[in-house]
């Protein structure tokens, strides 16, 4: 227990000395002031930091705040210009979990987030990690917040053993025992931090971390081999066609499905994708209208679960023909899905 009391003491006064500046924090000073965290702004930065890093984020932030100040706001949005508004910032689903948890939070609880982590639990597209989160940093309670980096900090300081991913029930366990009703949203903060900036996952910087007294893995001479791993599958691979069809200055595009992967987004045409390459006749066959389509060759894109080899085929629609898509012009295909902007960067340089 005492060792534990020292390992809280030694990171909280860390943090209050190193505490990242980012856009949706208090920081320590501010909270020791009576400051408090704005529960959307701690919500909204959760939900836009999962699978992405802080310096991609924080345009997203600052715009999503810009744009729609409160939780009321942005649930009021239409579908289509959220999903615009997130292009850019991947798994998409996130954005469609993020208007329906706006929509709760306005609709069901007045705009106002629940503060404990059941009630935010009981929101939808709000998980355990999510809900502890915004408990602990808004709410300032004892939640145990364990993403990454939390994982990799417990990992060294207890030498666990154990390989990922088989080790995060024992890795959870660990931080809990670090948590305590004292400053529960400066404690998860400061574990984060860090994890992102001293703790980190191939060049931990053990001279600056003020935990190293306590590090079991840095005792033992090779803190940069934790977390242990198991080896990772290999990514299976699949094969698809794109199709850019222009008309004058415009390219068509289609909303996708709303389920499933990019769903709901606007994106190029394409063919479906699976485990075999398209062959010439077939590439032609799939596509969305009969035209003289040129191939411009393939591009590479790489998913969580799987990579893709995405053939592009483009040609000129007939004016006469327009079809059903949302005809877009070229300068504005920016805010397309990374997979599709590469796609239409092939095409004789669209953008």
């Amino acid at each position: 227990m005492k060792e534990r009391a020292l390992i809280r003491s030694a990171l909280l006064a860390w943090y209050d000395r190193q505490a990242r500046d980012l856009a949706w924090r208090v920081g320590p000073a501010d909270r020791r002031a009576g400051t408090r965290s704005d529960p959307y702004r701690v919500w909204l930065s959760e939900v836009m930091l999962q699978q992405t890093t802080v310096p991609h984020a924080t345009p997203y932030f600052l715009s999503f705040t810009a744009r729609w100040p409160t939780v009321s706001d942005l649930a009021a949005v239409d579908d289509g210009e959220l999903m615009a508004a997130w292009a850019g910032l991947g798994y998409y689903a996130r954005a469609r979990n993020l208007l329906a948890c706006a929509r709760a939070v306005a609709g069901q609880h007045g705009g106002v987030f629940p503060d404990t982590e059941e009630g935010l639990r009981a929101l939808p597209g709000v998980g355990a990690y999510t809900a502890a989160a915004v408990a602990a940093i808004a709410f300032d309670r004892p939640a145990n917040v364990v993403d990454g980096n939390v994982e990799r900090v417990m990992s060294r300081l207890f030498a666990v053993e154990t390989p990922l991913p088989d080790a995060k029930p024992e890795l959870k366990a660990l931080a809990g025992e670090l948590v305590t009703d004292d400053r529960p949203g400066d404690w998860a903060q400061a574990l984060m931090d860090l994890g992102a900036t001293v703790c980190k996952p191939k060049a931990p910087l053990c001279d600056r971390c003020p935990l190293s007294a306590w590090c079991a893995a840095f005792q033992g001479g090779a803190p940069e081999t934790y977390p242990r791993k198991t080896k990772k599958a290999d990514r299976p691979r699949r094969h698809g066609v794109a199709y850019v069809l222009t008309r004058g200055g415009a390219v068509a595009l289609v909303r996708r499905p709303p389920r499933g992967l990019l769903g709901g987004m606007l994106g190029l045409p394409t063919s479906e994708w699976r485990a075999t390459p398209f062959s010439d006749a077939e590439a032609v066959a799939a596509a969305p209208v009969a035209a003289a389509w040129r191939d411009l060759g393939a591009v590479e894109h790489v998913f969580t679960h799987f990579s893709l080899t995405l053939r592009v085929l483009a040609a000129e629609s007939a004016p006469e023909d327009p079809g059903d898509f949302a005809w877009t012009p070229r300068e504005g295909l920016g805010a397309l899905p990374s997979v599709f902007l590469k796609a239409a960067r092939a095409a004789e340089r669209l953008i």
